[in-house]
């Protein structure tokens, strides 16, 4: 069960450029959009393609009971500068006692600025300070390298490799696990990749 903190609406977690959000009614109309890019389909192995207006409405009405009942918790990815405009989705999904799974995606045209390490970065952070949680673990298609600097930069650690079965993804396909430990992360924090400050340069964040 998450902590009544993320349970309520009414949680932002602020990093340098991005706030983290319950998704709202609001966000439907841009979560088709870019959720409906056949790549995202593709990386996550979870989002339909397809995806339609009122699947992504669905989705919104279950992200929301699920923080509510705190067995998972989805939060939009938004820039602090437009904060009604999702760019993506980020989340942590209860696996096993102690342990959670770590997912997030971008919409294409906010790949390259490393809003992904960032928002991970954040949520990570959060998920140790307010959990009693021992570990994060993650996966991610081999052939997403982007993905994988993602978690390295976060911390994780490769574990190995398997083969997931998902919706989108009409069969098995191999992945890279990695895995966060409560104790690797105390150790690693102030030593992993920085998020970027405000003031950096856009075309320089990576």
């Amino acid at each position: 069960m998450m902590p009544d903190l993320f349970r309520d609406d009414v949680l932002t977690l602020e990093t340098p450029r991005l706030f983290l959000r319950w998704p709202t009614v609001e966000d439907v109309a841009q979560l088709a959009r870019l959720a409906g890019d056949r790549v995202i389909s593709d990386m996550t192995g979870i989002i339909p393609h397809p995806y339609s207006q009122d699947m992504a409405a669905r989705y919104v009405g279950d992200a929301r009971q699920w923080n509510s009942e705190g067995s998972k918790l989805k939060l939009a990815i938004v820039e602090r500068r437009e904060p009604e405009n999702l760019i993506g989705m980020i989340g942590l999904r209860l696996t096993e006692p102690g342990e959670a799974s770590l997912g997030y995606w971008l919409g294409k045209p906010h790949w390259g600025k490393g809003y992904a390490t960032e928002a991970a970065q954040g949520l990570v952070d959060m998920a140790f300070m307010f959990t009693r949680l021992d570990r994060l673990v993650a996966s991610v298609r081999v052939v997403n390298p982007a993905s994988r600097r993602v978690l390295e930069r976060c911390g994780f650690q490769p574990t190995g490799s398997d083969f997931l079965s998902l919706p989108a993804w009409n069969g098995a396909v191999p992945v890279e696990t990695y895995r966060l430990t409560r104790n690797l992360w105390r150790s690693l924090k102030g030593w992993r990749t920085p998020v970027p400050s405000r003031s950096a340069p856009m075309a320089a964040l990576g």
